[in-house]
């Protein structure tokens, strides 16, 4: 299965990170190996397949351009997982 990194793709793993983290932020505990595995599986895994993509860009630039394609799929990562976050603080539980 290919999955292409876009925008939209990229907001619904910030989403995801956004609402899921902080629901298992306090049960994780002071294990180091569950703090691990809880950044790897809701944070890193979804990151690199919906944000980065698992295959080099054809379209991409001479060596040492800058990735514009990328840069706007992260901040709309960050963008989503912050304003989802912030939302789970804000409403009732």
């Amino acid at each position: 299965m290919k999955i292409t990194p876009t925008p939209v793709t990229a907001a619904l793993a910030g989403a995801f990170a956004g609402v899921v983290m902080p629901l298992l932020w306090p049960r994780l505990g002071d294990d180091t190996l569950d703090w691990i595995l809880a950044f790897l599986l809701v944070i890193a895994l979804p990151a690199h397949a919906l944000v980065v993509g698992f295959h080099a860009p054809r379209e991409s630039a001479a060596r040492g351009a800058l990735d514009t394609a990328l840069l706007k799929r992260v901040a709309a990562w960050l963008l989503a997982a912050l304003a989802t976050a912030a939302s789970m603080k804000v409403l009732p539980p």
